[in-house]
């Protein structure tokens, strides 16, 4: 299978008559890393994989708009993220529990879903991240699971690079101490 630099699909994507072979490569490329960015975000993995196509989709329709002055990955990752937060802030108003109960039953329903592949401590860990707030828990699943830089978060979410290092430290001391109330 052909490989492709980020400079190469930004030139198979501009021209309409190699536009096609170049997101396909892109998807080749890429899907398999976008699809666990969304999927620590939705949990569930049909769900992430619902997501992945509609941030897809979303990617092919805008293509003309894509400037090209950040990397291919920035902006696929940016608009995945976007659908994910979307997606669970419409699953979060379809909800009549609580967000407490709804937090209560993650760890459960994880440990239950078949493409789980974690132990009881991945299952809690998922679960103090769930209750936290959307923005520090985007920040620590893209710094912690991904390893992003702060200035590559900063571009994919649109802010300061300074706010982002708070949010993930404040993600993370609640994290422990989510661990420490529930030892």
């Amino acid at each position: 299978m052909e490989s492709y630099d980020d400079q190469q699909l930004k030139d198979l994507l501009k021209s309409p008559a190699t536009q096609r072979k170049g997101f396909e490569a892109m998807v080749r490329q890429y899907s398999e890393q976008l699809y666990w960015q969304v999927r620590r975000i939705v949990l569930v993995h049909e769900d992430a994989d619902d997501v992945l196509q509609n941030a897809l989709l979303k990617a092919w329709s805008s293509l003309s708009t894509f400037k090209g002055d950040s990397k291919l990955i920035t902006w696929l990752t940016r608009i995945a993220i976007n659908e994910a937060l979307d997606f669970t802030r419409r699953q979060k108003k379809r909800q009549t529990l609580s967000a407490d109960d709804t937090t209560l039953g993650l760890a459960n329903k994880l440990m239950a879903d078949k493409y789980f592949d974690g132990d009881e401590t991945e299952a809690q860990l998922q679960e103090a991240i769930a209750s936290l707030p959307e923005v520090q828990r985007t920040v620590f699943q893209m710094r912690y699971y991904d390893e992003m830089k702060y200035s590559d978060i900063s571009e994919v979410l649109g802010t300061s690079e300074g706010g982002l290092k708070a949010s993930y430290h404040i993600a993370v001391k609640k994290i422990t101490e989510f661990f420490h109330r529930h030892d």
